[in-house]
């Protein structure tokens, strides 16, 4: 346990923290990859271009500052991160050399300001936490591994099927070598996928929704082609150059953000390839013949980007579940698909005991979650996931 000493200390050098914002993360980063190259074949390296990476990072060492004394409001954050460390397959050696160069960034930064003393109790809160990741990231390994069809580490897979989802969206179907079962997952989760991009210099990493029920046998993922400023090296790898027939390393499914039944009212909120969770989740309600209310809400550029849109209307026809969705581009005349943004006051909503699951970009979930918040409904009923590092809302 920390000493009261320890605390003190490391929250002392909070103002020292703030004032140097994500450099911290930056000269950290930079340090680290130096030193430990072999590093970059785990880290997402196009997070690293960004600059989001060390954003995320930076939060997340300040939030430990300040919650050193009351770990329980870093619950939730803990579990996040724990699940994606084991979708890289991160081992307690990792811990060991990212505590490193993080005391040694610190040192180096603030020679002045962090002295030995200081050292010494950002050394012990290190460790102190992580010791909790350890211990929770040897769990879920061990209880995947245990499990009807689970595995630890990695395990090689064939694509089976390669389907164009929408312009920009393909679906894989990845079936184990072995010909064994895979385990099952929570809808909403993701995969780790490994590979080597043709003419890249380090393995990639990356975790993929998963877009479709578990059925005990197969994965199934959607990868938009990212394109822009920051063309993803991992997507369009997949869809130029991975084929049927092809073999990938994967992870076993991960992640915090996943359906609950919690026999209530479900609307699900997505835009763009967001809607890779929510076809998941709406594919399992589907098959569990889901008794309560349903809305289906989904927001794209235009037809041609529109993913599953005739899948989505054969399963809520079937149940009779709302469906609507918004295209930035003009339309044509078609039911439920409406232009420009998704106006939530036009909708009847389930604002009083609906629980509401959120993916997409993190501007598109502000404006989402600003706008259910003024409808009335409860924080604690908004549920979300980000794809790369963690933002809050």
């Amino acid at each position: 346990m920390l000493t009261e000493k320890d605390i003190t200390l490391v929250k002392s050098t909070i103002p020292l923290l703030e004032e140097a914002g994500s450099a911290i993360t930056e000269y950290f980063y930079n340090r680290m990859f130096k030193h430990n190259p072999e590093l970059k074949d785990i880290f997402n390296m196009s997070n690293q271009h960004t600059g989001k990476q060390k954003v995320a990072l930076f939060e997340a060492i300040a939030a430990y500052a300040k919650n050193i004394e009351n770990l329980a409001a870093l619950t939730t954050a803990v579990e996040r991160i724990a699940q994606k460390h084991t979708s890289f397959n991160i081992q307690p050696d990792h811990y060991n050399i990212v505590g490193h160069h993080l005391l040694a960034t610190l040192r180096e930064l603030a020679p002045d300001a962090f002295t030995a003393e200081i050292e010494q109790a950002w050394a012990n809160a290190y460790q102190f936490l992580a010791e909790i990741f350890i211990s929770r990231e040897d769990e879920l390994y061990t209880q995947r591994a245990n499990t009807k069809g689970g595995w630890r580490g990695k395990r090689q897979f064939k694509v089976i099927e390669k389907l164009d989802e929408s312009a920009l969206v393909t679906s894989f179907i990845f079936a184990p070598i072995d010909n064994c079962d895979v385990i099952d997952y929570q809808v909403g989760q993701y995969l780790g996928i490994e590979l080597t991009p043709n003419g890249a210099q380090n393995v990639e990493i990356r975790q993929y929704s998963l877009s479709n029920k578990p059925n005990g046998k197969t994965y199934r993922i959607s990868v938009k082609r990212e394109q822009g400023q920051f063309p993803g090296l991992v997507s369009n790898h997949l869809h130029d150059n991975v084929k049927v027939g092809d073999l990938v390393d994967i992870h076993a499914p991960a992640g915090d953000f996943f359906f609950v039944d919690r026999q209530s009212p479900v609307v699900l909120i997505s835009a763009g390839v967001g809607v890779t969770p929510m076809q998941a989740m709406l594919e399992q309600m589907s098959d569990k013949q889901h008794k309560q209310k349903v809305h289906y809400i989904h927001a794209c550029e235009n037809n041609e980007q529109h993913s599953f849109k005739h899948r989505v209307l054969e399963l809520c026809d079937k149940h009779a579940w709302q469906h609507n969705t918004w295209y930035k581009d003009k339309i044509n005349d078609e039911a439920n698909i409406h232009q420009g943004f998704i106006d939530f006051t036009s909708l009847e909503l389930p604002t009083d005991t609906g629980h509401f699951y959120m993916c997409g970009p993190v501007g598109f979930m502000q404006f989402a979650k600003t706008s259910l918040v003024k409808l009335g409904i409860c924080e604690s009923r908004i549920h979300y996931e980000v794809f790369g590092p963690h933002a809050n809302l």
